[in-house]
C-alpha cells in the first residue's frame, strides 16, 4: 500500500469501539460507503454470508456486531476492499473473497481457511457449514469417485451439484449427467403417461431444485437443449461411457448392487462419478437389496474413492430436523 492510499485510508474510515461487542466502521464520504457495500447491499451480504457474520448499513457507517476475533477479521477486510476501491474504483465479488482469504482466522486447527472450501456459482457462494462437509467438497474436487451415506439435509447432493457446476462452467468438464433410481415407478416408465422427459421428471424434481438454486432458470434450460446438462434416470446409463462428464447417481440407497457398479462402471477419461444416498430411506421392496453401504465396504480400500459418512450433527436444515434424524436413528438402533 503506497503512502497516499494509507493515508486516505486513516483519514476517511473511523473505527469506533462499543460495548456488546459491535464495531462501527465509519465512512467520510457516503458514496465511498455505497462503492463498498454494493447496490442493495450485495457486497455487505457476500461477506456476511462468507464470515457467517452479522453485518450491517447504517447511515454512513457499516457496523458489525460478533465476536471480537470475527469482528476484527471483517474489519480488516472491509479495510482491504477499501483500499481497492480507492485503486479500481470499483469492488467485484472475487475481491470479496480475496479480503476474507487475507484475513479469515482458521476455525480450528488453523490448517486451512473456510474461504479454500467456498463454491462460486453464478448466484451464489456455497459454503460448507460443518467439517464433514469440507471433507466432502474436498473428496468432490480430488477424487474419482465419492461415495457418500447419510441423512436428508445433510447437503450431499446439493455440494455435489455447485462443484460439477463449477467445473462445467470453468469448462474443466464437458458435461453433467444426474440421475437417480426411479423406484416409485418401479423404473417401468413405458406404462406412465407423456414423453419420456414427462415421465421422469417428477422422480427427478429434487435434482432440478438444486441447479435452480444456483444458476438462472434459463440458462439451465439452454444447457440441458444442448447436452451440457442431463438429467434421466439410472436404467439410461447401461451400455454407456461417460467422458468428461461429472456424473451424481442421487437417492443411491435404492438402487441394487448390480445398478451401482454398472453405473460406476461407466466412468470414463477425465471423469468423476459420485454416489449418494440415505440407507434409513430405503424404499425398495426388499432392503436388503440395497447396495449403497456394501458398496462403501468393497470399494472403501481404493485410494482413488473417497467414502463419506454424515451424520444429525452435519444436517443444515432447520435445527428441528437434526433432532428428527436423531430421534430416528436412536429409535431404530434400539430395535
Amino acid at each position: 500500500m503506497n503512502n497516499f492510499i494509507s493515508k486516505k485510508i486513516n483519514s476517511d474510515l473511523k473505527f469506533v469501539y462499543s460495548e456488546n461487542n459491535t464495531v462501527s466502521i465509519i465512512f467520510s464520504k457516503n458514496e465511498d460507503l455505497i462503492g463498498i457495500a454494493g447496490e442493495f447491499n450485495n457486497n455487505i451480504k457476500e461477506l456476511e454470508k462468507i464470515t457467517n457474520t452479522s453485518i450491517y448499513s447504517r447511515g454512513n457507517s457499516i457496523i458489525l456486531k460478533n465476536d471480537q476475533k470475527k469482528n476484527e477479521i471483517v474489519k480488516n477486510a472491509i479495510s482491504f476492499l477499501y483500499e481497492l476501491y480507492l485503486i479500481n474504483g470499483s469492488i467485484e465479488k472475487k475481491d470479496i473473497i480475496s479480503s476474507i482469504n487475507k484475513f479469515m482466522i482458521n476455525e480450528k486447527n488453523n490448517s486451512e481457511t473456510n474461504v479454500n472450501y467456498i463454491i462460486k456459482t453464478p448466484k451464489k457462494s456455497v459454503i460448507p457449514r460443518s467439517e464433514k462437509q469440507k471433507s466432502y467438497v474436498k473428496a468432490l474436487r480430488d477424487s474419482d469417485v465419492v461415495i457418500s451415506a447419510g441423512p436428508a439435509g445433510t447437503g450431499k447432493t446439493f455440494l455435489a451439484v455447485a462443484v460439477a457446476l463449477t467445473m462445467l462452467l470453468e469448462k474443466k468438464i464437458e458435461r453433467i449427467i444426474l440421475s437417480r433410481p426411479a423406484v416409485e415407478a418401479g423404473e417401468r416408465l413405458g406404462f406412465l403417461p407423456g414423453d419420456m422427459r414427462e415421465k421422469v421428471d417428477p422422480y427427478l424434481r429434487p435434482l432440478y431444485d438444486s441447479l435452480y438454486d444456483l444458476l438462472d432458470f434459463e440458462k439451465i434450460q439452454k444447457k440441458i437443449e444442448v447436452g451440457d446438462i442431463e438429467i434421466a434416470p439410472l436404467a439410461f446409463m447401461r451400455g454407456r461411457t461417460l467422458k468428461n462428464s461429472f456424473a451424481i447417481l442421487d437417492e443411491a440407497q435404492n438402487a441394487t448392487d448390480t445398478q451401482i457398479k454398472m453405473f460406476l462402471t461407466r466412468i470414463g477419461e477425465n471423469s468423476k462419478i459420485v454416489i449418494n444416498g440415505d440407507p434409513t430411506q430405503i424404499d425398495l421392496p426388499n432392503k436388503k437389496l440395497s447396495g449403497l453401504e456394501r458398496s462403501k465396504t468393497i470399494l472403501g480400500h481404493l485410494n482413488e474413492i473417497s467414502i463419506v459418512d454424515f451424520d444429525h450433527k452435519d444436517v443444515v436444515r432447520h435445527p428441528l430436523v437434526s433432532k428428527i434424524v436423531k430421534a430416528y436413528s436412536t429409535k431404530q438402533n434400539n430395535d
